[in-house]
């Protein structure tokens, strides 16, 4: 399953780089550009399955970006979050009927707008959202959060399917204790990087039956990946 590509229009140079952190850490494909123009260049050029996109940037408008992909017959269905300082209800109903699918006010939380994204790609295209993902003969579903190893059902925590969901939507990549604290428990949390190893002993109790081939490498002072079967 290829991953989801997301194109994020923000001016604000550390707010893009932010976003830009959080979304490739959740195994999307990022382009970035703070024009407003150049945008509208990007996304004819290759369409990205979502688009992020700041209200007040350069050249041309964020809300003047909305209308012009929604003019577009080959554009007009991408998702569209707009990003704004403008929090005003007027504001709001404007940029929702120039066409944005949502509307985030600054300060937000980076966790928040992951969990909008997403949901916007299960309702426009559910197969790039993730739902199903397998590895061998694992299978996680995302939508009803469940998951089976060679169809018999398996019993996870909410921090171990998470966390495993985190590994299999990464396949092949050594990420270390941090990445995985920030992708499965937030960049804002305070958690140990001990409690990942507890979790990740908990995950492979609970999806290694006897003669299973453990999917979860440790790999020495770097951290863990999931290899592909």
């Amino acid at each position: 399953m290829s991953a989801a590509s997301i194109l994020v229009v923000e001016d604000d140079v550390a707010l893009s780089e932010l976003l830009t952190w959080n979304l490739s850490a959740e195994g999307y494909d990022v382009r970035s550009t703070p024009d407003g123009e150049e945008a509208l260049v990007m996304v004819r050029e290759q369409t990205p399955d979502a688009i992020v996109l700041d209200w007040m940037i350069e050249q041309v408008p964020g809300i003047e970006v909305c209308r012009q992909l929604r003019k577009d017959k080959e554009t007009a269905s991408v998702p569209i979050i707009m990003l704004t300082a403008r929090g005003e209800e007027e504001d709001m109903i404007r940029g929702l009927k120039t066409g944005a699918d949502d509307y985030v006010t600054k300060p937000f939380s980076p966790r928040e707008l992951m969990a909008r994204i997403e949901a916007l790609l299960r309702r426009s295209r559910p197969s790039l959202a993730g739902s199903v993902l397998s590895w061998g003969d694992i299978e996680l579903d995302a939508t009803s959060h469940r998951v089976r190893r060679g169809g018999e059902a398996l019993h996870l925590g909410p921090t171990e399917f998470r966390l495993l969901r985190y590994f299999m939507e990464r396949p092949n990549r050594v990420v270390s204790r941090q990445q995985i604290l920030d992708g499965v428990w937030g960049m804002d949390s305070d958690i140990d990087e001990r409690t990942v190893d507890v979790h990740i002993r908990r995950l492979r109790k609970a999806i290694n039956r006897d003669g299973d081939t453990d999917p979860i490498r440790t790999v020495r002072a770097a951290g863990y990946a999931m290899d592909v079967a």
